[in-house]
């Protein structure tokens, strides 16, 4: 059996596992039944200990949740009468019970779950339709049973045909030749999701779908209430706070790790201004899969619970052609707004250049002065007819986002993922990029995070580092590496980057050698100028007699100074923001340690050189450390995936992996 097909398959297995929850109809409306709620503790029948992070759902709805660090959840909006609520956590065999619902109730209804062996081989399927019969986990063929057979049969036979862009990843460079590092913020946290995605499905993620940042920045860190945030007080006037923190690398702990963090306050949804926004749904045969088009309807669903009056949607689809369906309607108007999702079937080519174009022709014939204007794509990236090279859409893209009009990319589906595509659209169209792998990450950016997802406080957000080469001998950015910017570029107001958005937290870390210590794969030293040596600390000169530029020896004690460039929304000049950061290590906040946690395990994904001898445990036990309240179950759920890469050996797999692909 071909070795694509082995792949392709697994992965489709892992598809069917994460989104059954996903293929039993349209979940009725507020208007067509009453309500009520479900809560209770989901805990471990062995240990009689709350297990945090597992998802808990109703079948056939789209109400779900994570349980928190203690086990309990609870689930609003609940049709009444009989329901099955299931919970479901990899290393644990998945459950389900019945409820009765009453409206306006809420019912109790606990948990037992049994840990179950996770083997590589339960996740692996033997070959295909016509042959070998498939050999399923009780899981998979749970997962299973409600959908239609041809169906399960497609997923099997699938090749597959993702592709991902490379990634090359940051080494250490010398501050003597260059103390300046310049990027441009990334918001993006589709890679975290479709890393998960791979891993559920006893698979080790591609090297080139790990982008640490992206990783790091899926998951919130509420720094206000963390022990030693200190933010910038100079940044009372801006819309975000930066904040910066200094401990020793856990990898490699005679290394200096630098968080350098941005921070937007969130907005209720009440007080969002109008929106214009403009769904562009990918209909093309592609899309025909459960846990594409599908899935799409359902979290549409979702998105449109949070509408309002003074909202605009309308809807534009592609396929072999493209076409409105759905003109600018007011976002209280639901029925009349879902029923056009729901009419929605897939077949044809891909158009998706005649699409995008159309969309921002309907954003800006009902542009809204001061609101929110936004194009949402929805696609699994399979553009193959017209604009349909990456550098023709990056180009048409590029041109449209002058109209004042921003982008969001939502990814769904597996086997042919076109990742390396949506990125690079969501780039240079002024957006942001979530892969949605489910009901439950379609709330988490959909209705958790609308504000952020869709509302900008900032645009063309760049960030510059000056490290003092009196402290530092040399540095590394930890990912970020497709958003690396030209020092002279910082100041150059043409030059497009990242956008914040309402409650966007945005986190970047450096690795810092000090000064005085070797640096890893250093260069010979410079013939023609002198290599800079540390200078031992003098007295800074008086207060009373200051001169007209400090000397270096006034910042010895500073490691960096950071400086932050953007613009308003609507804005076409640069405001500036700098911190100096000082050489002082202390005890880390819980989020810097579970940052920190996020980028070692995303280095021992992509077998990093700079990973030290981190091993999982290691990453775990950082991981558990920063753990903190963790009222969603985020954290919880990464250390889950961790344990799970531990016990399916999956590190240990990089050589044949990379002999596959």
């Amino acid at each position: 059996m071909a070795t694509t097909n082995v792949r392709g398959i697994r992965q489709r297995i892992g598809a069917v596992l994460a989104l059954a929850l996903a293929v039993a109809g349209p979940a009725p409306s507020r208007a067509q039944s009453q309500t009520g709620a479900v809560q209770g503790t989901v805990l471990d029948a062995t240990a009689n200990v709350g297990v945090a992070g597992a998802q808990v759902f109703v079948a056939g709805t789209v109400t779900g949740t994570l349980t928190d660090a203690n086990g309990a959840y609870f689930l609003s909006g609940v049709p009444a009468g009989e329901q099955v609520v299931t919970v479901r956590l990899i290393g644990y065999r998945q459950t389900s019970k019945r409820v009765t619902v009453a409206a306006g109730e809420t019912v109790t209804l606990d948990f037992s779950v049994e840990q179950t062996a996770v083997r590589r081989q339960d996740l692996t399927v033997t070959g295909v339709a016509g042959e070998t019969p498939h050999v399923l986990p009780d899981a998979v063929d749970h997962a299973a049973r409600g959908l239609a057979a041809t169906s399960v049969m497609r997923a099997y036979a699938d090749f597959n045909t993702e592709s991902y862009a490379r990634i090359e990843e940051n080494g250490f460079r010398s501050v003597g030749a260059s103390p300046l590092s310049t990027f441009s913020i990334d918001v993006d946290r589709a890679s975290y999701a479709n890393v998960r995605r791979f891993i559920q499905a006893g698979e080790r993620p591609p090297v080139d779908a790990v982008r640490i940042e992206e990783m790091i920045n899926y998951f919130p860190y509420e720094w206000d209430s963390e022990r030693d945030p200190r933010p910038d007080p100079a940044a009372g006037d801006h819309p975000f706070q930066l904040l910066t923190e200094v401990w020793d690398a856990p990898w490699k702990p005679e290394h200096r790790l630098v968080r350098i963090g941005l921070r937007a306050p969130s907005i209720d949804t009440e007080d969002l201004p109008p929106s214009n926004l403009v769904f562009l749904l990918d209909v093309s045969g592609s899309m025909s899969s459960p846990d594409k088009l599908p899935l799409l309807k359902k979290a549409f669903a979702l998105l449109a619970e949070q509408l309002r009056q003074q909202d605009r949607v309308a809807i534009v689809v592609y396929a072999g052609a493209a076409g409105l369906v759905l003109p600018p309607t007011p976002g209280n108007r639901r029925a009349r707004i879902l029923s056009a999702v729901e009419r929605l079937q897939a077949g044809g080519s891909t158009a998706g250049g005649a699409g995008i174009a159309l969309a921002y022709e309907v954003a800006r014939e009902h542009f809204v002065e001061d609101g929110n204007n936004r194009v949402i794509l929805a696609t699994d990236g399979d553009f193959n007819v017209g604009a349909s090279s990456d550098a023709e859409m990056v180009r048409l893209i590029e041109k449209e986002r002058e109209s004042g009009i921003f982008l969001t990319v939502l990814g769904f589906g597996t086997g042919n993922l076109k990742d390396s595509k949506m990125e690079q659209i969501a780039d240079h169209g002024n957006g942001n990029f979530h892969y949605v792998d489910g009901l439950l990450e379609a709330r988490k950016v959909l209705v958790e995070e609308m504000g952020g997802t869709l509302f900008t406080v900032a645009k063309d957000v760049k960030l510059q580092v000056e490290f003092n080469p009196a402290r530092a001998a040399a540095y590394r950015l930890i990912g970020y590496e497709n958003r690396l910017l030209a020092d002279e570029d910082f100041n150059d107001d043409t030059k497009d980057a990242g956008e914040l958005g309402a409650g966007h937290t945005v986190t970047a870390m450096y690795e810092v050698v000090p000064a005085g210590l070797p640096v890893p794969r250093s260069v010979d030293p410079l013939r023609y100028q002198p290599t800079t040596e540390p200078r031992p600390p003098v007295e800074a000169p008086p207060a009373e007699a200051p001169p007209a530029e400090a000397p270096p020896a006034a910042f010895e004690d500073e490691l960096l100074y950071v400086k932050v460039r953007y613009k308003d929304p609507d804005g076409a000049e640069s405001r500036l923001l700098a911190h100096a950061v000082a050489d002082r290590a202390r005890s880390p906040s819980p989020s810097f340690r579970f940052a920190a946690a996020v980028a070692g395990f995303g280095m021992l994904l992509r077998d990093s050189p700079h990973a030290g001898g981190l091993t999982p445990n290691d990453v775990i036990e950082l991981a558990e450390r920063g753990r903190g309240d963790d009222p969603r179950g985020y954290r919880g759920e990464f250390i889950r995936l961790v344990e799970a890469v531990r016990d399916l050996d999956l590190l240990g797999t990089a050589a044949e992996e990379d002999d596959q692909r």
